[in-house]
């Protein structure tokens, strides 16, 4: 009987993807012990933005956070996920930081690193890869799983050889959307069973309803694990539910290892939590549902609730079909980007932008300027030569590994954030996000009257 290893995702991507990632750690400490005792392969708890949101939303130390979690769970893989080169933020940072980042996670409790790159640039995996080995931790390697002309079976599986060789231990398949077919997701499983002798991973969304078909002929192709969620915080635009596919897998005759009585009880603690993000107008019904229009958008479950919140917040909610419309136009014109952060806000916010001024891309971000100049990394397919000739001029996009190109930061930020910082942590939180950690830091002095301590956690 072949074993399925279930991650779940309610303490970092169900989350994200329903609620804009604004669950506190108070809303779920208490069900922690109780998670660790349901035979789950891993919890995806931190990283993606879940860092972000901690310090700029909910007022807590990201780092604090995850030595609770790991305090509480003792027999269970903890995972996160890693931009690469990006850490958690939304940009290319030096190697020293990425090596410190991941240092950092590992002495605080992380078992498990996913690490992807929103273009599929290998070069921007490799530091991470590298360090997370270093660190006696597993590297997940990532393929984006997006269609385009240029994202094909032969290149994906060309993507997966060189995570291979590069030491990943294992690879994840990441479909942020939930745009991958039953059929798709077999062939690519299959094909890269017969080029990898790794184990293949699977994560996808509900958002189009594809969600647990494409689990099931993953799992016929030989995956070893998929991605769930505790049925209170799946659907939608979140993942598949952990006690549906449990149940439908061991009728297949797999066996996952879980306890349905202890996913029970883990279910109706996240009911309450549901409901009570849902009277706070966290989780809007839209992103409830079956949306299959996601088919041609290929909008990805956060982005979807941040693009929702970001018209509302301008009234704009009237341009909502207008704004889905133009973003596979705006993806065309970046050489079909996947959509993943940092390349789903740059082209969500592009495409409302030219939606909202009327005229495309009188007003460009810097994001996408700096995208288009290639300090993001290769594009997979083309960029608009009229787009490039509009932000460049006469200048070339530059062709390096874009972290070539950045001198070390690690000392200069801790000298700048000086005493605030407490420790290694609060500067790497410092570096990612400078204004919100930096009023993060003055928030918590204050709240603590001036009693801060200043010590320096090093990982040697």
């Amino acid at each position: 009987m072949k074993k399925i290893n279930i991650t779940e995702t309610v303490l970092r991507d169900a989350n994200q993807s329903l609620m804009a990632t604004r669950m506190p750690s108070s809303d779920f400490e208490a069900v922690l012990e109780t998670m660790d005792q349901a035979g789950y392969h891993s919890l995806e708890c931190w990283g993606g933005a879940t860092f972000d949101s901690c310090l700029r939303y909910l007022d807590e130390d990201p780092w604090d956070r995850l030595r609770k979690i790991k305090s509480k769970v003792k027999k269970t893989k903890l995972q996160m996920l890693l931009r690469g080169q990006n850490i958690l933020g939304y940009k290319n940072y030096p190697d020293d930081i990425v090596r410190l980042f991941v240092a950092h996670a590992v002495d605080n409790g992380m078992d498990i690193i996913r690490i992807f790159d929103a273009l599929n640039d290998p070069r921007n995996l490799e530091v991470a890869v590298s360090e997370t080995k270093k660190r006696g931790a597993e590297a997940q390697g990532t393929i984006c799983f997006t269609t385009s002309p240029v994202h094909t079976l032969e290149n994906n599986v060309k993507l997966g050889k060189r995570l291979a060789d590069m030491g990943c231990d294992s690879i994840a398949i990441k479909d942020m959307a939930g745009i991958m077919s039953p059929r798709e997701v077999y062939d690519l499983v299959k094909a890269l069973s017969e080029n990898v002798k790794l184990p293949i991973v699977i994560h996808t969304h509900c958002t189009t309803g594809l969600g647990p078909m494409t689990y099931l002929k993953a799992v016929e192709a030989g995956a070893s694990g998929i991605d769930c969620a505790i049925s209170a915080f799946s659907g939608g635009t979140s993942q598949p539910a952990t006690e549906s596919m449990a149940y439908a897998l061991d009728g297949m005759g797999f066996e996952t290892g879980l306890d349905f009585k202890v996913l029970k009880n883990i279910n109706d603690f996240f009911k309450p939590v549901k409901e009570k993000a849902i009277k706070a107008g966290l989780i809007t019904p839209y992103l409830l549902g079956t949306e299959t229009d996601a088919l041609v958008y290929q909008v990805p479950g956060g982005m979807l609730s941040n693009l929702v919140a970001q018209l509302t917040a301008q009234n704009a909610m009237n341009r909502f079909g207008d704004a889905l419309e133009e973003m596979p136009r705006v993806r065309k014109d970046l050489g079909y980007p996947p959509l993943v952060t940092p390349t789903s806000q740059m082209v969500g916010v592009q495409a409302v932008t030219n939606v909202l001024v009327g005229e495309r891309y009188k007003n460009i971000s810097k994001e996408v300027k700096a995208y288009i100049a290639g300090e993001y990394g290769k594009a997979p397919g083309e960029v608009d030569p009229g787009l490039i000739s509009k932000v460049l001029g006469d200048e070339k996009p530059i062709t390096c590994r874009p972290a070539d190109l950045l001198k070390p930061a690690f000392e200069k930020a801790k000298s700048e954030i000086g005493e605030k910082a407490r420790n290694d942590e609060d500067v790497l939180s410092y570096v990612a996000f400078p204004q919100v950690a930096e009023s993060f830091f003055d928030r918590r002095a204050a709240r603590e009257k001036g009693t801060v301590k200043y010590s320096i956690r090093k990982v040697e």
